[in-house]
């Protein structure tokens, strides 16, 4: 097996077009063609991490974080990334990262804090913007239901819980051919006009080459008619963050405790006890300092996240308690869940759980 299938199998995890702009996700160092021994699987693609991969025979390393996030512009093992960088090249290890792509995924990075913790009815807290694209088409109604099933094959027609939805109009259509023309219904040089479905149908946008591909290898007209379109509407399943309820509330210190057991904190920073309940909680993995007024909006009762400066912790208003858990901390189950899935889709193959902790804070 190659790395590049695992990556496929990455890219469906995690769809790199999730990612935020500002990341460095996919394959980062290696070549893709080479023939894949094993995969460890981290949080940091530190040195010491690097040198496990290599006393357990896996050439690829698939992190959370992206080792590589600025550009550098020399490799000198000066510091602990160009070290690790270097180890890797030096041995033929590939490093691939998944980081935002996973955050923004509706089963990633805070499904899994949201698990962690037990928290039911979860759903995105910041939902990803301008990401749904509308394709709209034409064809003759022997043709529409092909055309349909071959576009919702490729990934359009999901909308939140539902798929295969799309919506269909009946018309007419009319055209001429010219003399180079070869036309499926008709005769080029005369006036046809016949029955016409008008098919639309929703999308993420990183799917619009392969709907496309669908689209022409299934409608029957030499000139295929179709246009796309940018939506406005926010992406319910993509996004950042998530937001859930307790099954039964409980007081802030006691809550503060529970999750300091359940996500194994050694610290938790926290703004002033308001004496309310705590049920509704607003989560959001490694830096979400941005999103403390989006956590407030949704009524969230408290605010889990990592990172907060001084000032932050007065943004919480008297409206929520928010606390900061340890960015480490906010995301230590995501390597747990990157190996449960490729074991899940590669089967009788290496997939091993670093050993390695990489959390670089420690706590007195």
């Amino acid at each position: 097996m190659k790395i590049k299938n695992i990556i496929s199998v990455l890219e469906e995890m995690a769809p790199l077009a999730y990612a935020e702009d500002f990341d460095n996700v996919g394959l980062l160092v290696g070549n893709s063609e080479t023939d894949c021994t094993g995969v460890l699987v981290c949080h940091d693609a530190l040195e010491n991490v690097i040198n496990e991969a290599v006393s357990k025979n896996c050439n690829l390393v698939v992190c959370f974080h992206p080792i590589l996030f600025s550009g550098i512009k020399k490799i000198t093992g000066k510091n602990y990334v160009e070290r690790a960088v270097l180890k890797a090249i030096k041995n033929d290890i590939a490093i691939y990262a998944v980081h935002t792509a996973l955050d923004n995924h509706s089963a990633g990075v805070n499904k899994i804090f949201c698990d962690a913790l037990g928290l039911k009815n979860t759903k995105i807290l910041i939902p990803k913007n301008n990401f749904i694209q509308k394709l709209v088409t034409f064809t003759v109604p022997d043709n529409a239901d092909k055309v349909r099933n071959a576009l919702f094959e490729a990934g359009a027609g999901t909308i939140g819980n539902y798929d295969n939805c799309s919506f269909n109009t009946q018309g007419f259509f009319t055209f001429q051919g010219n003399e180079d023309s070869n036309p499926v219904i008709g005769e080029k040089g005369k006036l046809h006009t016949g029955e016409e479905i008008k098919i639309e149908v929703v999308f993420e946008k990183h799917l619009q080459s392969r709907i496309l591909k669908a689209l022409f290898a299934n409608h029957i007209y030499e000139e295929v008619a179709y246009e796309i379109y940018d939506l406005q509407n926010q992406h319910q399943n993509i996004g950042l963050g998530m937001i859930g309820e307790f099954e039964n509330e409980m007081d802030e210190n006691d809550f503060l405790h529970f999750v300091k057991d359940k996500m194994i904190a050694d610290g938790i920073r926290h703004s002033a006890f308001l004496g309310k309940k705590i049920k509704k909680v607003a989560v959001l993995g490694g830096s979400g300092s941005f999103a403390i007024k989006n956590a407030i909006q949704a009524g969230a009762d408290a605010f889990l996240t990592a990172d907060l400066k001084y000032h932050q912790f007065y943004e919480a208003e008297n409206k929520l308690l928010l606390a900061d858990i340890g960015h480490f901390e906010s995301e230590r189950y995501t390597k747990n869940y990157i190996v449960d899935y490729l074991r899940k889709k590669i089967l009788n193959f290496a997939i091993i759980l670093s050993e390695e902790n990489t959390n670089p804070v420690k706590y007195l």
